[in-house]
């Protein structure tokens, strides 16, 4: 790629972090009701997924899907309105950060449940296959979701009728405040999908250079020959579960360990190798920090949702 591209992929992860730890902050100081699960360590899967869809391309994200929403193309503002329940949010503040989706961008939205968006993606990738069009599902699910029955079901009927279906496991190593060696006895999630004679990767989550030229190879199967393949990305989330983990599962150690794989501390590191003035990072840097104070600004002082259009858009009329 050329360095323009990079910085690009450089700004669209920072974007994330710098959203999700503004999320943090006000989540801690009550601004942000309900419960909030940040992505924050696994940036660089949403955004070399998204780079690699087609803007016909739907995606279907899990319950920590702000990172893959912003990586789809939700403007970071409504997306941050529909978290804090505003009225301009993208589902009008109905939603907040569990159930929100945005089909201007063929974003099929987040779910509250282990495993939900896995049936909901197979029916969309049934649908794009039913209109013999050539748009493909992403669906990304965490190593927890493997264990769901719905999982199994999913991986088998999308075998069975060939779906143009992308499964993306985000392999962070925790269910909660389970250890994947603990919860399967099979930690290799990728030879999962022999059961259900598809095809399966597993890789590096933090590399985004590899990961876009994984996600190239697979997307390009999926479209063309019409058929499901599974990839376990594996990587690390920096923060607890939700608000109330206290991280006294894991190691400090374990955490500094993986914190020295950053992947946006790699790509940083890139750029500067490829020639980029460390000026022209800290600019992007300096940027988006901006923009995201601005629409927390923006946000806290726009109206909240109208508790009397809660049943719109429930019923067919």
């Amino acid at each position: 790629m050329e360095n323009q591209q990079m910085l690009d992929l450089y700004r669209r992860m920072l974007l994330i972090r710098t959203f999700e730890k503004k999320l943090d902050f006000l989540f801690k100081r009550g601004a942000v009701l309900g419960t909030c699960h940040l992505c924050i360590g696994q940036e660089a899967i949403p955004v070399a997924l998204c780079k690699s869809l087609q803007p016909g391309d739907y995606a279907v994200g899990t319950h920590r899907g702000h990172g893959l929403a912003l990586a789809k193309g939700v403007e970071p503002a409504r997306l941050m309105e529909e978290i804090m329940g505003r009225s301009g949010g993208i589902c009008g503040g109905r939603g907040g950060s569990q159930h929100g989706a945005c089909r201007a961008v063929n974003f099929l939205g987040t779910n509250g449940i282990t495993a939900g968006g896995l049936p909901l993606a197979a029916g969309a990738a049934f649908a794009c296959k039913y209109r013999k069009s050539k748009n493909i599902v992403a669906v990304t699910l965490g190593d927890g979701a493997t264990n769901e029955g719905v999982f199994h079901e999913t991986m088998n009927i999308a075998s069975l009728w060939k779906l143009p279906l992308l499964l993306v496991c985000e392999n962070n190593l925790y269910g909660m405040s389970n250890h994947i060696e603990k919860s399967s006895s099979e930690p290799l999630l990728w030879k999962r999908a022999a059961a259900y004679n598809m095809e399966a990767i597993r890789t590096d989550g933090n590399d985004i250079e590899n990961l876009l030229a994984v996600f190239t190879d697979s997307i390009r199967k999926v479209r063309n020959e019409q058929r499901p393949v599974f990839i376990e990305c594996m990587t690390y989330r920096w923060m607890g579960h939700s608000k109330s983990d206290p991280l006294a599962y894991r190691t400090r150690e374990e955490e500094a360990s993986w914190r020295e794989r950053c992947p946006i501390r790699k790509l940083h590191g890139k750029l500067l190798e490829l020639g980029l003035p460390a000026e022209r990072l800290t600019e992007t840097e300096k940027s988006v920090r901006d923009e995201i104070e601005r629409i927390a600004t923006e946000t806290l002082a726009s109206p909240s949702a109208d508790p009397g259009k809660l049943y719109e858009h429930v019923y067919a009329k």
